[in-house]
């Protein structure tokens, strides 16, 4: 059984030996929440796509606002669910219960971080270089186990590595985060061989072996269970539940917004959509507040708005009770899906049908995609020059002028083929959309400015 008082660990990442400061007005818990909204990486956020392309004259949501809205429901999940430990009288210190939501909050700020430029096809597009159009032959230097991390590169693991490497010149323990946040953050505790081996009970892994020795320790610190007493494998922290919940409950509510105002899905649809999420017969007395709410205006973009507003808090309240339901399950590291999966009933059908019709017109609308082939040329164009330049035994002036444009921090003097393609790919998952575009059109000669 897992132990509240271990997984809530306000020790520091890389610097365990550290006094704590008993006077600060902030916690421990709230300094790693203003350590991420003050970093480069968050701000990066505001031109990186959630789904649909950035610009244009109708606002929607990026990462960035995205991440602050996750951020908003992790919270709520949280104090939620330590109100439930403390009426269940379960073994936890006060001052750690009541930092519950501030932890799934702050891990739900970060939980985008990692993600590349152009979403999730930014993910795709970095495997497919590795897998298809590599001319560097870059399998010959590399392990196996470690090939697997650029052809199957995952987000999750890349904010892991972000949050945690020590990169070149900055601190030990990358953002030096508690271990508790880091808990929380850790969706698929397991590194890409052993997800890839069917060795997990996840649909994704976390962690690159960059990582692994990190993964490890942080396991050991917070006391996470191995999972079929596999060493690289862990049973996940109990708020990551929340952290998920929190993203898949945002994103599958607000994209749909978004889709409405776009006009890819008309207003009475988008209405039948959301309050498909309550019942009749159980959600009665909030379905009469809510139709009594929406004859209050006329704005159809307002009544979307507030009926985005009471689904979500419906899916707040469906996912605490599944929380609840698998309490055991979660303490033990027995419970593997996610909340928004385990729900049942009325919530459970109309998640389908949204999940459905989203693959069907939001996710393949025609923005989506062209914005998605766009993304491909250029991840693409920018890898094969930087990882041809760093991977040059015999540098020429263009290969170590292009090597020049990489930030000091990412710059590998190793001799390990591993660590320097990772600098490149560091560099360019961390990079904005415009950014890339920008990047992509100097490098090819497209566009540049004349120094007079």
């Amino acid at each position: 059984m897992l132990d509240w008082n271990k997984l809530l660990s306000p020790k520091r990442l890389g610097l365990e030996n550290e006094k704590m400061r008993q006077q600060d007005v902030r916690s421990q818990f709230q300094r790693d929440y203003d350590r991420i909204i003050f970093s480069s990486p968050f701000r990066r956020l505001q031109n990186k796509t959630q789904v649909f392309p950035l610009p244009g004259s109708i606002f929607v949501h990026n990462r960035l606002t995205h991440s602050l809205e996750v951020a908003s429901v992790g919270r709520s999940l949280g104090n939620m669910i330590a109100n439930g430990l403390s009426e269940r009288n379960i073994d936890v210190q006060p001052h750690l219960l009541d930092s519950i939501g501030t932890i799934v909050s702050s891990a739900c700020l970060a939980h985008d971080l990692g993600n590349p430029p152009f979403g999730h096809s930014g993910e795709n597009a970095i495997s497919r270089y590795f897998k298809e159009i590599d001319k560097n032959e870059i399998s010959s230097l590399l392990t196996p186990d470690q090939y697997l991390d650029f052809t199957n590169f995952e987000g999750n693991a890349n904010t892991f590595r972000l949050l945690t490497h020590h990169f070149s010149g900055r601190r030990k323990g990358g953002f030096a985060l508690t271990y508790a946040t880091i808990g929380t953050l850790l969706k698929y505790p397991c590194t890409s061989s052993d997800y890839l081996a069917n060795k997990t009970p996840y649909h994704k892994y976390g962690v690159f072996q960059s990582e692994l020795p990190i993964l490890q320790k942080v396991a050991k610190e917070l006391g996470l269970e191995t999972y079929e007493g596999n060493r690289c494998v862990y049973g996940r922290h109990p708020l990551v539940f929340l952290m998920e919940a929190a993203d898949d409950i945002s994103y599958q509510i607000v994209d749909l917004e978004d889709a409405h105002r776009l006009g890819i899905i008309p207003t009475q649809q988008a209405k039948d959509l959301m309050m498909a999420f309550f019942d009749p017969q159980i959600d009665r007395d909030a379905l009469a507040d809510l139709e009594k709410s929406l004859k209050e205006v006329d704005d159809e973009n307002e009544q979307i708005v507030i009926l985005r507003s009471r689904t979500i808090n419906k899916l707040i309240t469906d996912c605490v009770n599944v929380f609840w339901e698998n309490y055991d399950d979660i303490m033990q590291s027995k419970f593997h899906a996610s909340l928004a999966d385990a729900l049942h009933g009325t919530p459970k059908r109309a998640l389908q049908t949204l999940a459905s019709l989203a693959t069907e017109k939001i996710y393949n609308a025609r923005e989506v995609i062209e914005i998605q082939v766009a993304g491909h040329r250029i991840l693409s164009e920018l890898l094969q020059e930087f990882v041809t330049a760093t991977l040059r035994k015999d540098s020429t002036l263009y290969t170590s002028q292009l090597l020049r444009l990489l930030p000091s921090q990412l710059k590998s003097s190793e001799n390990d083929g591993y660590a320097r393609i990772f600098s490149v790919v560091d560099f360019i998952s961390g990079m904005t959309d415009v950014y890339s575009l920008e990047m992509y059109r100097k490098i090819k000669g497209i566009s540049f400015s004349v120094i007079r």
